[in-house]
């Protein structure tokens, strides 16, 4: 009996023993590892933007009246000095005849006034002579006198007269000139707004008739970059975009120009970003909507690490607090984590480049942390200390 007793004893030992060391092992935390490898990493900064010509003129029109004719359409390709459409010119040409005659009377006024100079100083110059042997008196010597200077201020009113409707004439000429619409620019007229029939009025603000763009071989993007990435973006960075119109091309173009002047919506802080890109086969078209990367580094062959393992953190207290400032990754150093520090340069969506810090490619990095019911046992510390991506 004794030793039934004994036998039991020791088999309820060895079984506690076994469920100890099992659920033990249970309880601890699973790493999940990868190593650091050598590789690529090019650093990117994305945006949206839209497509625009480099240079884009609006057509517009100085004088009110009715499109008469047109003379070009949408996707026409114009040159400068081209006629593209006409006001009807009836009533501006009536101006111009009227003033025509206005300068014509002033011209005859003018000569009037001119024969009354002559005439006054005829009979002043008599009336010298006469007023000399005494026979005038001298209110009739000063009353020639003053006829004679009122016609020689008359001549320079007639004068005054003569340029102030000429001026008039230029005005007129000059509107009938604006009936003629003419293309500024060498280009292709983008857009169009008027038809034949239709009057424009010109009498608070221009209207825009024709939009035209100057060379559409020759485009841009206007990129809005937010203020925590303007600070990396530098001109003459190489640039790549697709377009929702060619999904699977990829463009390339380089910034231009960084405009300091913000635009901030719903709180949102973004700037200008000039991107200039050749078109050659004209398929980037304006307004198309641009998913912009430029190109921040680009690195060949660098040690590299993944995201992920400068996330992780530890839940071990002891760890917790020998564990430096600063960037870091967890490794497994004979089954047990150990913290290396880091110093890490740039990253993509993927890697992070380490640029220096006591890491080998063999070693098993921890890029996650998992206890037994397969629950997370690391929580992301926030972005690493590196560049933003």
């Amino acid at each position: 009996m004794k030793k039934i007793i004994v036998a039991v004893a020791v088999l309820i030992m060895v079984l506690g023993s076994v469920v100890y060391y099992f659920t033990k092992d249970s309880k601890a935390p699973k790493y999940i590892t990868q190593t650091a490898d050598r590789g690529d990493i090019r650093s990117t900064v994305s945006a949206t933007g839209t497509v625009n010509a480099v240079t884009t003129v609006l057509v517009g029109t100085q004088v009110s009246g009715t499109i008469k004719q047109l003379f070009v359409d949408y996707n026409s390709p114009v040159k400068k000095g081209q006629l593209l459409a006409q006001i009807d010119p009836a009533s501006t040409e009536a101006q111009v005849a009227q003033a025509s005659a206005n300068v014509s009377l002033a011209r005859a006024n003018l000569e009037k006034s001119r024969v009354a100079v002559r005439d006054t100083i005829t009979n002043f110059k008599r009336n010298k002579i006469l007023y000399g042997k005494n026979f005038i008196s001298k209110s009739d010597l000063d009353t020639s006198e003053t006829n004679y200077l009122s016609a020689i201020a008359q001549v320079k009113a007639s004068e005054a007269q003569v340029a102030q409707t000429q001026a008039a004439l230029s005005l007129a000429q000059t509107n009938l000139r604006y009936t003629q619409i003419l293309s500024p620019v060498d280009g292709t007229v983008i857009s169009r707004s008027i038809d034949v029939g239709q009057t424009v009025a010109a009498s608070f603000q221009t209207p825009t008739l024709f939009t035209i763009a100057q060379d559409l071989k020759k485009m841009q993007i206007d990129a809005n970059i937010d203020e925590a990435d303007i600070g990396r973006i530098k001109t003459n960075q190489p640039v790549t975009f697709t377009v929702d119109a060619y999904p699977d091309m990829t463009f390339k173009g380089n910034v231009s120009e960084i405009r300091n002047s913000p635009t901030t919506v719903q709180n949102v802080v973004t700037y200008a970003v000039i991107v200039k890109v050749d078109n050659p086969e004209l398929k980037l078209k304006p307004g198309m909507t641009a998913n912009v990367l430029i190109v921040i580094d680009d690195k060949k062959d660098i040690l590299r690490l993944p995201n992920a393992a400068l996330r992780v953190k530890i839940a071990d207290k002891e760890l917790r607090a020998a564990s430096p400032k600063g960037p870091g990754v967890w490794v497994l150093d004979h089954k047990k984590p150990k913290r290396v520090p880091l110093t890490i340069g740039i990253s993509d969506n993927r890697f992070t480049e380490v640029v220096s810090g006591n890491l080998n490619e063999s070693d098993q990095i921890i890029v996650e942390v998992k206890s037994n019911d397969n629950k997370m046992n690391a929580r992301p510390q926030g972005p690493p200390g590196g560049p933003r991506f």
